[in-house]
Parts: C-alpha cells; sequence; structure tokens
C-alpha cells in the first residue's frame, strides 16, 4: 500500500497520543469513520482503503463502542420481523 504524509495541526498536550505507532491502524479508521457515517463509503470501501479485511475494521469500530448497525429499536425489530417474513416464505 502506499502511503503518504498528511499535515494536521493538533494541540501540543495530544501529541504523544497521536504519534503513538501502536494506534496508526485504529488513528487511520477513525479518520475514515465520518465517511462511513454520512454514507459516502461503505464499511468495505474503507476497509479496502485502509488494507484490511471488512471483519477487521469492524472489530477496531467494536473495540471503540463505535456499533457496526447503528439502528434504534424499532428500526432493529422491523429488520427482525423482516427476515423472519422472508425465512416463511422459503
Amino acid at each position: 500500500m502506499v502511503m503518504t504524509n498528511i499535515e494536521i495541526k493538533v494541540p501540543e498536550t495530544i501529541r504523544q497520543y497521536v504519534l503513538d505507532e501502536t494506534t496508526e491502524e485504529v488513528r487511520n479508521a477513525l479518520l475514515l469513520y465520518p465517511s462511513i457515517a454520512n454514507d459516502t463509503i461503505s464499511h468495505g470501501k474503507a476497509a479496502e482503503l485502509l488494507g484490511l479485511s471488512k471483519m477487521e475494521l469492524i472489530q477496531i469500530y467494536g473495540a471503540l463502542g463505535i456499533p457496526y448497525l447503528d439502528m434504534s429499536d424499532q428500526e432493529f425489530e422491523e429488520e427482525v420481523g423482516t427476515v423472519k417474513r422472508l425465512v416463511n416464505k422459503i
């Protein structure tokens, strides 16, 4: 994967945390998350851009408390109902 440098301004007080090499993968995933959240790109595309599998990316977000499925309880129940109706048709 070809890498590039991007310069960003951050408060001096967080410098040590931003430059920690062990968090580079997590930091890069977090840089892409707003594009996932606003439906500009999918989790799959973000994973591809990061050189990760989709499951690896989902696991990174999960470890940070960011859910893969962002649904209300009502939306979830509607999805479950749809799946049940489809299964019953088979």
